[in-house]
């Protein structure tokens, strides 16, 4: 008698939490670049802060963390805080420059209002 273990399909891979555009990626490189020693990576969180009480942080990172989302760019890691993978799953991220200002702009299907700056964003 022999009996056969059903197999599992294989484990589509997850989509990334947020979409970086060509122009974010390209920013992450020139970021990394220029990183101080011990740097990883760049990630993106959301600090409480601002009128709306979210706020976007890109800072370097000198440590992963096992709970942080991890995408690989081109060039070099992108790392996405794990408390804020819920506030930000959908988002595109991009870099954008002109004469006045330069960022990263995020457009967030998650965010239900922002305050009048910008600056700050509530889900």
């Amino acid at each position: 008698m022999t009996t056969e273990t059903p197999t599992r399909p294989a484990a589509r891979p997850r989509p990334a939490a947020v979409i970086l555009t060509p122009s974010a990626e390209a920013r992450i490189a020139k970021l990394m670049g220029e990183a101080p020693a011990g740097a990883i990576g760049v990630k993106l969180s959301t600090p409480r802060r601002g009128c709306s009480g979210l706020a976007y942080s890109v800072d370097y990172v000198n440590e992963a963390s096992a709970l942080d989302e991890r995408i690989e760019t081109p060039g070099g890691t992108f790392f996405i805080d794990g408390a804020s993978v819920l506030y930000l799953i959908g988002s595109t991220m991009d870099w954008q420059e002109d004469d006045f200002t330069a960022g990263f702009v995020f457009a967030n299907p998650n965010a239900k209002g922002s305050c009048g700056c910008g600056e700050s964003f509530t889900v």
